[in-house]
């Protein structure tokens, strides 16, 4: 596994750190990162380097997802996890670091590092940044966390990841579940925002019924809830227009396992309306080529049976 030491500032650290059950956060750019980022592989360390004068490091997370997305969109999808309070002061502090004037109108994109699982370690755990770290990094450093500088930097975080989680687990036994030992690549658990972003990506931001590509009326829609499966995945959602989803969320409508639409009968009765979503019935659904982002046919005959009011 790679770790990508990004330079970030203590203002977004420190407010994160405040923060309650923050299970992903948005690592965000002023501009988007152009072409295809490839100094990290979904799963990679981010480790948090302070900006000088403290050039240290004070935590990290696994990276997951880089997309650009509207100031807004990335506000409504991630909030506080943004680092800041509100949408407002997010625009402020992304604005200040624009070369360019910004109306205060302006939707403007930003890059988005998604990570999960972040930690924010305490003062007395900061580690300075690595000797080979040069200050004219404006962005990061990749390092390979099995050789030189990069195996003894994995040791420093290995050590503070371990003490951090025999905290949480009080003395228990088995340290690390799942073990955080050797650089591997892992699977982890992602939040809502995360979910979101990764329906937008696979299902290249168009709602799969209507093919709508207003990105702001777009939302993830779980197929079983979440509470039931207990994890955020691609095959586990459908990329919905805002209606559709509420509809698909109540029962009124639902996409069989052979990808077609159904809509129930009794919006009729319930609504005394419901005919613009009635002409959807029977349709086809559109879904990315990919078997590994096509929605999970067990879990679509689950909604079926057990959501759809037929």
């Amino acid at each position: 596994m790679n770790a990508w030491v990004a330079v970030t500032d203590l203002d977004w650290f420190d407010f994160l750190s405040r923060q309650e059950n923050v299970d992903e956060v948005n690592f965000w750019q002023p501009t988007p990162w152009h072409g295809e980022v490839r100094v990290m592989r979904r799963g990679d360390l981010m480790l948090f380097k302070l900006k000088s004068p403290r050039n240290v490091i004070a935590g990290g997370g696994f990276f997951e997802y880089y997309i650009n997305l509207p100031i807004s969109v990335a506000w409504d999808s991630f909030g506080r996890k943004n680092g800041a309070a509100s949408l407002h002061q997010l625009r402020e502090s992304i604005a200040g670091l624009k070369r360019r004037d910004v109306a205060w109108y302006e939707d403007f994109t930003i890059g988005c590092f998604i990570l999960v699982e972040p930690f924010f370690w305490p003062r007395e755990w900061w580690i300075p940044q690595p000797e080979d770290f040069s200050s004219a990094i404006i962005r990061g450093k990749r390092y390979d966390l099995r050789h030189g500088t990069g195996a003894k930097l994995w040791a420093q975080v290995l050590e503070r990841l371990q003490a951090s989680r025999a905290r949480e687990r009080q003395g228990e036994a088995e340290l690390i579940a799942g073990g955080y030992s050797d650089p591997v690549l892992g699977k982890r658990r992602i939040g809502q925002g995360t979910f979101r972003v990764a329906l937008l990506q696979a299902y290249e931001r168009q709602c799969a019924v209507t093919r709508e590509k207003a990105v702001p009326a777009l939302e993830a829609a779980h197929i079983r809830p979440f509470a039931e499966v207990q994890t955020h995945y691609v095959r586990n959602g459908l990329l919905l227009r805002s209606d559709l989803h509420r509809l698909f969320d109540a029962g009124y409508i639902t996409v069989t396992p052979e990808l077609r639409v159904e809509a129930s009968p009794r919006m009729r009765d319930d609504f005394n309306d419901g005919e613009n979503y009635m002409r959807l019935h029977g349709s086809r659904i559109w879904v990315p080529n990919k078997p590994e982002y096509q929605p999970d046919p067990e879990l679509l005959s689950w909604h079926n049976d057990n959501v759809f009011r037929g």
